[in-house]
């Protein structure tokens, strides 16, 4: 099974900060990391690579820098990586990144199977996968906890939903969107990590030309969407202290949870009146 995982490079959110006047993150400075769902589609991945055998490629877009992730992936066992990285793919909107993507995937030819972590930390859009799917006209999965079985060109799959779960059955290939459940990930190996960075490693450079595409597709000039400012909301809390003895204070606590329209505690002022 020829599996393609589709891993981001992204800035710690912890260290995150925005510049107070154009509201872009700050990014210099900041650490960078695997994204941390990416990590799970990684494990996926490479666990069905040892269960049914054939190859995992991973496929990221961004600077020079994000060859890191890739390199990391290879430690933990991929078979080899691709790193798009062309100043024409800055400013991309999850639209211009999922068409870069799939001409990408499209040149890679032959796969089986797409796995990528349900969303990225920096963006928090859910779109990519999604997106990839719809751009290389794929059956798709969305938010995966479980993979159950692969035969006879189908996967099968437990994918979590508010309530329960559903269990699907999708032909292959396909793209799946994994959540943090579906798995726990191994580390890298040391020696595996240290081969992967060095110039031997198997990890291609891809710019726009290298995918056959044109410059007014890609980054901003083929985004669909532009952020015109970004900001962080003021929160302004108002508290008020409850003062006398414990049975008062709390029939005014309840009272003015009532008043809020608090769920339930309408049949708790009873019982504790009672």
């Amino acid at each position: 099974m020829d599996i393609i995982v589709l891993v981001k490079q992204v800035p710690d959110t912890t260290e995150v900060k925005l510049d107070p006047k154009t509201g872009n993150l700050l990014r210099e400075g900041v650490k960078s990391i695997m994204n941390p769902d990416d990590r799970h589609a990684l494990e996926a991945a490479i666990s069905l690579k040892e269960a049914l055998g054939g190859k995992v490629t991973v496929l990221s877009m961004g600077p020079a820098q994000a060859i890191d992730v890739i390199s990391e992936a290879i430690g933990m066992g991929v078979d080899g990586g691709i790193l798009l990285s062309d100043r024409a793919f800055a400013g991309a909107d999850s639209f211009a990144t999922s068409s870069t993507l799939g001409k990408a995937i499209d040149k890679i030819g032959r796969f089986d199977l797409i796995i990528c972590g349900r969303q990225a930390i920096d963006g928090d859009t859910a779109q990519i996968g999604p997106q990839v799917a719809e751009y290389l006209g794929l059956p798709q999965v969305t938010y995966v906890f479980a993979i159950e079985a692969v035969e006879a060109g189908t996967i099968v799959v437990r994918r979590r939903l508010e309530d329960g779960f559903e269990k699907v059955q999708c032909s292959l290939p396909a793209v799946l969107t994994v959540i943090r459940e579906v798995n726990r990930p191994r580390y890298p190996k040391v020696g595996e990590l240290i081969e992967a960075c060095t110039q031997q490693a198997p990890i291609q450079i891809w710019d726009a030309a290298d995918i056959g595409a044109q410059t007014c597709d890609l980054g901003l000039d083929g985004s669909l969407t532009h952020v015109i400012r970004t900001f962080a909301p003021k929160m302004k809390r108002e508290g008020e202290i409850l003062k006398g003895d414990t049975r008062t204070v709390v029939r005014s606590l309840l009272e003015k949870l009532r008043q809020n329209r608090v769920s339930g505690i309408g049949h708790r002022i009873e019982e504790f009146r009672d």
